[in-house]
């Protein structure tokens, strides 16, 4: 999976963040896509759309970036001075955006993914319509939750339309409060999307599990993503705060049908290799996540049998 993929010049608000939505994107996004594939790996891309959480640096002209609503981030009861305050998306707006996914999950295809992953969790533009928390709309796209999964799901049915369900996938995070999105009731959000995806066939739902409500570490949470998993047909990924014994134990136990590992596989790329057998694993450094180095807090991790 390569994360974190902009769909169109209006949707960025990080640094050093890739793109797939021209030509000269999908030309440069190849001999990577080959690279994975010559080691035998399956290649997916996570499209992305920010929304709000972004400021007016990243956008055309200077303009405001754009949400489901217009009210500001607030972190710790402040509104967060690295956001420009956004503008609401004008209902007619809408049908673009979907567009723009349904053209870069086409562009994916053409540079040689295997499929592509929605971003439609963690705060970003999709999630800021999902959460109740966020949206405030009066027209189709707010209020109830049918409302309020709309546009998430519209974009859903055009990827699948454009590149077929069998190389779609979705990332979704009822329970996590991050950038300010939260749910007054994610057990009924998570159980209406699990419930609305199966229309599509898509070919996995990829959540969050609720023990990761904020950025950072695991805490306790008595909420599960196990209603989750029995409601969808397809495959169920889950994700956060896995280690090696714990993501065993839930796909033993069904709560899953895989586990997926950001931190511990960006530390250890062989992560495989070492979970096989059962060797002492690069402890990650979050200070380097985000650093603009190519090498540093990405490729400077050793590998297993350079350690040795």
């Amino acid at each position: 999976m390569f994360d974190d993929i902009f769909v169109s010049f209006v949707c960025e608000g990080t640094p050093d963040t890739p793109g797939i939505w021209t030509k000269e994107q999908v030309e440069a996004w190849k001999p990577i896509v080959d690279a994975v594939h010559a080691k035998d790996g399956v290649f997916f891309c996570q499209i992305w759309h920010v929304g709000r959480v972004s400021n007016s640096g990243y956008q055309p002209n200077g303009q405001a970036p754009i949400s489901s609503t217009d009210k500001p981030i607030q972190l710790n009861g402040i509104d967060a001075s690295e956001f420009t305050p956004q503008r609401r998306l004008r209902t007619d707006e809408i049908p673009q955006i979907v567009n723009d996914f349904r053209l870069a999950a086409k562009n994916a295809i053409e540079a040689g993914f295997d499929g592509v992953e929605i971003h439609g969790g963690h705060g970003y533009l999709l999630d800021q319509f999902l959460k109740d928390q966020v949206n405030d709309r009066t027209d189709q796209y707010g209020g109830s939750l049918e409302n309020r999964c709309r546009f998430p799901l519209d974009v859903v049915e055009a990827v699948v339309n454009e590149i077929g369900a069998d190389k779609v996938g979705i990332k979704l995070s009822p329970f996590d409060d991050y950038m300010d999105s939260g749910d007054s009731n994610p057990n009924a959000l998570g159980l209406y999307m699990a419930n609305s995806l199966n229309k599509y066939g898509i070919l996995y739902c990829h959540m969050a599990e609720p023990r990761m409500e904020t950025v950072g570490e695991k805490s306790e949470s008595h909420q599960s993503l196990l209603p989750m998993r029995k409601a969808f047909n397809g495959t169920f990924i889950a994700t956060g705060g896995f280690d090696r014994e714990d993501g065993n134990k839930a796909v033993a136990e069904g709560r899953a049908d895989l586990i997926a590992y950001g931190r511990w596989f960006l530390a250890n790329p062989d992560l495989p290799k070492r979970f096989e057998l059962n060797a002492p694993l690069n402890m990650y450094k979050r200070d380097t996540f985000y650093l603009s180095d190519p090498v540093i807090g990405y490729t400077d991790y050793p590998f297993l049998e350079t350690t040795a």
